[in-house]
């Protein structure tokens, strides 16, 4: 049964979005960059933050922490803090990756647009509806690899109780670019580390399938690299190229 916060906050979404079960949720959950320029109400924040502390974590420790940014002086000195960061990180990753050669030279490409996608993101960073800064509370004196199972799950929640509420995100690690600054701004504490940075709104496109690669080159079985039979994309199942290079083919994104 959905609680009345739960319903609370879909009435207050303009449309109401369509329910969408948790696998589908899953499935069609993308990457959403591009917003409509509106805020996200206060009661669909508090039910999206919920789910996302309801993620597990180790020894239930619950480490996590979410800094959530809107609107006033300090949230706009933070998107511009990050923005102008993301700024140069992609510019120096599109001339490296070659999204401007080959097939990015296509305006209908997978890679010309994704370059115009990323292009408009860092350029209207500073305008997002919602920043979020993941955090992490260390609580033992060496860090482990580990560490993120106590903190990314939250995040993942975060996401797909975005989707199901009709508002979207994107998780990134720009926060890296401006961390001592925003550490100041936001009175961040030593001994908790900054995990993400999560981008949210309302999408000003659509949620849907996503593309990944086929599941044989996911999944394998009793040896590396060969997939059980089992492991087959259900039919009509779209890939991408997207990812680390094949032994058989050169980088992605180059081409």
């Amino acid at each position: 049964m959905r609680s009345r916060g739960a319903i609370a906050s879909v009435l207050a979404v303009a449309e109401p979005p369509a329910p969408v079960s948790l696998y589908d949720g899953l499935l069609t959950t993308r990457a959403i960059r591009r917003y409509v320029d509106e805020p996200v109400p206060e009661q669909v924040l508090r039910d999206i933050l919920f789910a996302a502390t309801r993620a597990p974590s180790g020894s239930n420790r619950q480490p996590f922490r979410f800094v959530v940014l809107t609107d006033g002086p300090v949230a706009r000195e933070a998107k511009r803090l990050i923005g102008q960061g993301a700024s140069r990180f992609w510019s120096t990753k599109r001339e490296a990756d070659g999204y401007d050669r080959g097939s990015g030279r296509e305006a209908g490409s997978p890679k010309a647009r994704m370059a115009r996608t990323m292009q408009r993101y860092v350029d209207e960073f500073e305008t997002v509806p919602v920043l979020v800064l993941a955090c992490y509370v260390r609580y033992r004196d060496t860090t482990a690899f580990a560490d993120g199972a106590s903190v990314y799950p939250a995040c993942e929640n975060l996401l797909l109780a975005a989707r199901a509420l009709g508002y979207g995100g994107v998780m990134t690690g720009w926060h890296f670019s401006a961390e001592s600054e925003l550490r100041a701004l936001l009175h961040i504490p030593d001994g908790v580390e900054l995990a993400a940075t999560i981008t949210l709104g309302r999408p000003e496109g659509n949620h849907g399938p996503v593309r990944r690669r086929p599941l044989p080159e996911l999944v394998f079985g009793d040896r590396w690299g060969e997939a059980p039979a089992w492991a087959v994309d259900p039919e009509g199942t779209a890939h991408t190229s997207a990812g680390p290079p094949r032994p058989d083919r050169g980088a992605p994104g180059v081409a």
